[in-house]
């Protein structure tokens, strides 16, 4: 398979063409041909004119690359690499929602012949590649999983908005389902991964590690998340301890926040899914959970009570939240903490208004119900920076004395401002 895709007799697909699924489509189409699959045709057009709908790449990044975008099954049949990259989100219940990923599934299957092979790339429980997804292939076509195509499992390590840590930078961990398709596959990315790639023993071992690199994460900033609670109570500032216990060597540095996104505050969950299906209760991770799932509630709730404090008549406040996507310098609004923070608020009858630089207000509107303010007022009685974006990064206490009512609260909640703010009533976590 690698000396054909190399001499480009044969093609590499990939489906799904999101934060994840383009820039791997795009790195390997500058080193072989490669079908680029997505079933929204808006987006396929966007791409057809070298724009990226997700806005993380620019037009240059096309240039020099031999890829067709399509939504086209029929196009998609002349693949035989395919690379799955659909993302892999939670129901209303938190519990794991299969619906794209078995979409992208059957889509392959539509298209899956003798010889090909699919690498799954979706972060998923371990066990969902060859329990969940294999059987669909096989009952479609007809054809036998490792007699007929070959499976591997290699875990997207790619960071929106995060420039330094690329495909090509990041080691990457592969597997296959058994010793020739693992070697296939580990050739094929190394043709776009200068980091080199890791060879799981198994394909479960390679889910299980991804998805444990977003279970710690979650879990460490669980803690941090807590401690900066109990240390609210306390009156101490938790970025302070942080950075006096942050001068021992080993110790490691996470930081309180909102945890969003279709990664870290997702991944979880399915860990504990599968833990809960074998017998077991996870109770570490979903204590983790709970607390950083709390924590939007948390800032709204310790904003009001400092509101009410300096004497403000809450249904006359206002507030300007300043920032609306799940993490700074990205357009991603999927599963934004910040919305849990803008809810709390008007269920206290505050008067709320979002800004955001980098947010698309209508996609706002029709995921979580509220709009962009088209411009900033002024006479806000709190100003919270919820997102760290660059543009606020620049904002000194005259900006936000300028926005703000007389005797305000300015929450900053990634500490960016701490030592900077000396008229404003100041706090974060």
């Amino acid at each position: 398979m690698y000396n054909e895709l190399i001499n480009k007799e044969k093609k590499l697909a990939v489906i799904g063409l999101g934060y994840v699924g383009l820039p791997i489509a795009l790195e390997f189409a500058k080193k072989i041909s490669v079908i680029g699959f997505d079933i929204n045709s808006q987006r396929v057009e966007l791409m057809k004119n070298n724009i990226d709908p997700s806005g993380e790449l620019d037009s240059s990044c096309f240039e020099g690359c031999d890829i067709q975008f399509t939504d086209s099954l029929d196009v998609l049949r002349e693949a035989n690499f395919f690379i799955v990259a659909v993302p892999t989100p939670i129901d209303e219940h938190k519990l794991p929602d299969l619906k794209p990923l078995l979409g992208a599934t059957k889509s392959i299957a539509a298209a899956l012949k003798k010889g090909d092979y699919v690498v799954y790339e979706s972060t998923v429980y371990p066990g969902c590649t060859e329990e969940d997804c294999i059987p669909v292939l096989e009952e479609i076509t007809g054809l036998k999983f490792r007699d007929d195509f070959k499976v591997g499992y290699s875990p997207e390590r790619i960071n929106p908005g995060d420039k330094e840590h690329t495909l090509a930078k990041i080691t990457k961990v592969v597997s296959g389902c058994d010793t020739e398709s693992a070697d296939e596959i580990a050739k094929v990315y190394e043709i776009v991964v200068e980091a080199g790639v890791f060879r799981a023993s198994s394909i479960k071992v390679a889910e299980a590690a991804k998805i444990i690199e977003n279970t710690q994460r979650d879990v460490n900033i669980a803690l941090m998340n807590e401690l900066s609670i109990i240390f609210n109570k306390m009156g101490i500032n938790t970025y302070e301890v942080l950075e006096a216990a942050g001068t021992k060597w080993n110790f490691l540095r996470f930081m309180p926040g909102l945890v969003g996104g279709h990664c870290i505050g997702v991944d979880p969950y399915y860990l504990t899914y599968k833990a809960q299906e074998v017998g077991y209760h996870a109770q570490v991770i979903n204590s983790g959970r709970y607390v950083n799932d709390s924590m939007g509630f948390y800032v709204a709730k310790q904003t009001v009570k400092k509101l009410i404090a300096m004497g403000k008549d809450i249904s006359k406040s206002r507030v300007l939240v300043m920032g609306a996507t799940f993490k700074e310098d990205v357009e991603d609004i999927r599963n934004s903490k910040v919305v849990d923070v803008i809810n709390e608020f008007k269920s206290y009858g505050v008067n709320v208004d979002v800004i955001d630089p980098r947010a698309n207000s209508e996609e706002l509107k029709h995921e979580y119900g509220f709009e962009l303010v088209p411009e900033v007022g002024s006479n806000y009685d709190a100003i919270v920076v919820a997102v760290n974006h660059k543009e606020y990064k620049s904002f000194t206490e005259a900006d936000f004395k300028k926005l703000a009512a007389e005797k305000a609260i300015l929450v900053d909640l990634k500490g960016i401002l701490r030592g900077k703010i000396k008229d404003l009533t100041y706090w974060s976590l």
